[in-house]
């Protein structure tokens, strides 16, 4: 499954928030089929175990149900605990979980924006503490947060999302800091427009995608697929000594005005 070693995941446990769907639920399955065994998380449960079958049928890696609510501490907390007890210790924890939401700056309401913070940004930090807390004893870890182009640029109708996912870039520099001396790594993966069942609207709407394929030097959405790769070199010992970065890849959107 590996062209080097430098790449290879097998063997190690990854948790992976928000992974029963979307984006989440490629990248568990880009780290089962690598050989990393997957934590499927999501708020029901009934949801996490059918994935986690899915995802193992396809081996080689083994994939776990692991349900519970990102924005609840006390529940992170237990779960990150009876999941290391019960299965392993956490290799690579992803924090894919978010939301998204749009409308006017001046209509969003305070719950809106609260909702945004804490399903965004507050979980990352709060699942990434009770992770490091176990990761930073054994002097290793991975932790890998999943970024947006709304970490460095902005359309109009996204203003707390994009601040959710610049805090988020600033939480992975801080993390980094904290924990770097530990031997664990904190990057960021910053996907661009990427075509999934929760962007199938966005898809649909012949003057977005035109927007999408004209400010994109690639010309066209992203698959899926193609934000494995780059998660499993950050995964992976491949990126030993990188840590704080953000890897963006949104078929060059970033890179042109």
């Amino acid at each position: 499954m590996t062209a080097s070693p430098l790449f290879d995941v097998s063997g190690r446990l990854a948790l992976v928030t928000g992974s029963t769907r979307g984006i989440g639920r490629a990248l568990a399955e880009g780290l089962v089929r690598a050989g990393c065994d997957v934590a499927v998380n999501g708020r029901s449960a009934e949801a996490a175990e059918r994935v986690a079958a899915e995802l193992s049928a396809l081996g080689p890696g083994t994939a776990h149900a692991c349900a519970f609510d990102v924005t609840d501490s006390a529940a992170v907390d237990a779960a990150v605990a009876a999941l290391e007890e019960g299965v392993a210790p956490i290799d690579v924890l992803v924090n894919n979980t978010g939301m998204q939401q749009r409308k006017p700056f001046t209509e969003f309401t305070d719950d809106e924006w609260q909702r945004l913070l804490d399903v965004n940004l507050t979980s990352a930090f709060t699942v990434a503490r009770a992770v490091a807390r176990r990761m930073v004893p054994r002097g290793r870890g991975k932790v890998v947060n999943v970024l947006s182009v709304q970490s460095e640029v902005v359309r109009p109708g996204i203003a707390p999302y994009a601040a959710t996912k610049g805090g988020l870039k600033m939480l992975t520099k801080g993390m980094c800091a904290d924990l770097g001396g530990y031997g664990i790594q904190v990057n960021g993966l910053g996907p661009g427009y990427f075509a999934t069942e929760l962007t199938a609207a966005l898809v649909a709407d012949e003057e977005f995608t035109a927007w999408v394929s004209g400010r994109t030097p690639a010309g066209r959405w992203g698959d899926v697929a193609e934000l494995v790769g780059p998660l499993l070199f950050l995964c992976s010992d491949a990126s030993g000594f990188v840590n704080g970065q953000t890897l963006h890849v949104d078929g060059g959107m970033l890179a042109v005005l």
